[in-house]
């Protein structure tokens, strides 16, 4: 059976791919542990984080603060950190760069990028001192090859999310 020619002008998106591939694509970047890898150090960005935050920074009205609460707590099961941590530092981050919407009128590339930039590394180095404090004796110098490895990706995150931003209006 042939589809019915709809002129794109008249026809909606749909409401599943709407909300549904932007956290998708958040899931599967928080599934990125569970590969099998062997690493010395802690290199491998976290991708769930990059996502999300590269969502937020791109479309400021697509979640609500609450929504990082259940993607944080998604990563937190796969990740193996303290459970919610990744909640409670991802909401935080949320919180944050909605008081950036509130007190500026635009941003532009490099803004998004120091916002973004910022809060990985801040929420980087809460997770360890999360993790720290529950038991763990890391040095915070083993990190600092993950967080500048998080913000230079950080690029290539807000452009495939800009990417399936507009496979998600196509749909």
């Amino acid at each position: 059976m042939a589809r019915r020619y709809r002129p794109s002008l008249e026809r909606a998106p749909s409401a599943l791919a709407l909300i549904g591939i932007p956290a998708a694509s958040v899931m599967l970047g928080s599934m990125a542990p569970i590969l099998p890898m062997i690493a010395t150090a802690p290199i491998l960005p976290p991708l769930g984080l990059l996502m999300l935050l590269a969502w937020r920074l791109l479309v400021r009205e697509l979640w609500p603060v609450w929504a990082a609460l259940p993607l944080g707590l998604f990563d937190d099961l796969l990740s193996g950190q303290p459970l919610g941590s990744s909640a409670f530092l991802w909401t935080l981050s949320f919180f944050i760069i909605d008081l950036f919407d509130r007190r500026m009128m635009w941003r532009d590339y490099k803004q998004d990028w120091m916002i973004g930039a910022s809060l990985l590394a801040t929420t980087l180095f809460g997770g360890l001192l999360i993790a720290n404090f529950t038991g763990g004796a890391t040095n915070p110098l083993y990190v600092v090859p993950q967080i500048v490895v998080t913000c230079l990706c950080l690029p290539f995150a807000l452009r495939l999310c800009s990417s399936l931003d507009r496979l998600r209006w196509s749909l």
